[in-house]
């Protein structure tokens, strides 16, 4: 391993320090909401189908919304496209938090919210994703890529930390309230950014919205590393990243415990990726980089399978530190190789596709472990998707020579 001089030379530039101080406040609000608005469809509904729907409204208006938002970000300034959509998140998140305060709040508004939500985060992220060029010079992007991943993880900790027992004490209003100013202070951010005009403004128009869109696809699927290593990590985060999206369930049915455990058990699978994220993060360099992803995947499986094999809580929280690291692992390997091997005219487009194998893959999983859970009890279903990651993970270490040939030469 590297030392951890490229996390701070990363650091060391104005612009990356503001970023990243705004990329943390925000997922530290967004993590909040997600422990919060899980909890109360929880409360709301005792069905897990539920859950898994929230979650899914939340993450699947990123499979229309995503590649368009990715091409979009290919052709406007998207300094002011991350502005608008983080404010449109920030207000339709205040709306939540007051409908569930005064009680006004059915399961029926909470999908339309969240959907409403998802559709501008999926518009959010390949904005502010592909501004990371301009940030830091070509030399430190692998160590910001990562620090970008790592802020996302250390939220992944200190925001369920934080709202476990703010639920406890104030209920779930008041932490989704924590969101909306979250995302307001990230907005107003934006415009200290001192980023070179050719990395903040796309390219001019060059044929339609829907052909640009799809060139993004053409250019991604014919691609020799990222065409294969999109599709594993999308086909991997069905399978296995729908756990994390309906934990109430778990700890419900499978550990017995309450919001408290949630948090705690949340808070696990940071800490596991904070740690493997820090490490990855470290290394500082693209060798490698594309089989550390794969092996990540069977990591997972394995960790997801140890989790529901049992009801003892120490156990499932230690299982779900290693989920979260080799997920963090898995996640920051995959768009370092992304941002590198992407040409950066299809920057945003690529990290669109990304986008939405992050967001909407993970709720096709929650939606299928939900509604499965539902007839046949977390556990056997759990187990199966982890059975069929290993198969995933064997294609992926088939296909490793020719990826890693494409993707880590730059």
């Amino acid at each position: 391993m590297a030392s951890l001089s490229t996390l701070s030379r990363a650091l060391s530039h104005r612009d990356a320090r503001i970023f990243f101080g705004a990329s943390l406040t925000a997922w530290t609000g967004l993590w909040m909401h997600r422990i919060a608005v899980s909890w109360f469809a929880w409360e709301l509904t005792g069905s897990a189908f539920w859950v898994g729907m929230v979650a899914f409204s939340d993450l699947a208006p990123a499979v229309i919304v995503s590649p368009i938002a990715g091409a979009i970000a290919d052709r406007v300034d998207r300094v002011r496209l991350a502005m608008i959509t983080q404010a449109a998140i920030g207000t339709v998140v205040l709306i939540t938090g007051t409908l569930v305060v005064t009680g006004q709040m059915t399961i029926g508004l909470l999908l339309l919210l969240e959907f409403c939500s998802g559709t501008a985060q999926s518009f959010a992220q390949p904005a502010r994703q592909t501004l990371m060029p301009g940030i830091v010079p070509r030399a430190d992007l692998p160590a910001a890529v990562g620090l970008n991943s790592l802020c996302f993880n250390v939220a992944r900790f200190t925001g369920p930390a934080l709202a476990g027992p703010l639920i406890a004490w104030a209920g779930p209003g008041v932490a989704i309230y924590c969101n909306a100013i979250a995302y307001w202070i990230a907005t107003l951010t934006m415009p200290m950014l001192r980023i070179d005009p050719a990395q903040r403004r796309g390219h001019p128009a060059t044929a339609s919205l829907f052909g640009e869109m799809i060139d993004g696809v053409r250019y991604a699927a014919r691609h020799p590393g990222l065409g294969p290593l999109l599709a594993f990590a999308a086909i991997s985060a069905i399978l296995l990243r729908g756990v994390q999206e309906i934990m109430p369930p778990f700890v419900d049915h499978v550990f017995g415990r309450g919001a408290e455990a949630l948090a705690l058990l949340t808070a696990s699978f940071g800490v596991g990726a904070l740690v493997a994220g820090v490490l990855v993060t470290s290394r500082g360099r693209l060798e490698g980089a594309t089989r550390i992803a794969i092996i990540a995947v069977a990591a997972q499986a394995i960790a997801t399978a140890a989790f529901v094999a049992t009801g003892w809580f120490p156990l499932g929280l230690i299982a779900g530190a290693a989920i979260g690291a080799a997920a963090s692992v898995h996640g920051i390997s995959v768009q370092t190789l992304a941002q590198s091997a992407a040409d950066p005219a299809m920057r945003g487009r690529v990290l669109s596709l990304w986008g939405l194998i992050t967001r909407a893959c993970p709720a096709a999983g929650a939606l299928c472990l939900g509604a499965s859970g539902e007839l046949f009890g977390l556990r056997g279903p759990t187990l199966a998707a982890a059975a069929l990651s290993v198969l995933v993970f064997a294609w992926g270490m088939m296909r490793l020579p020719r990826m890693a040939a494409a993707l880590e030469k730059s």
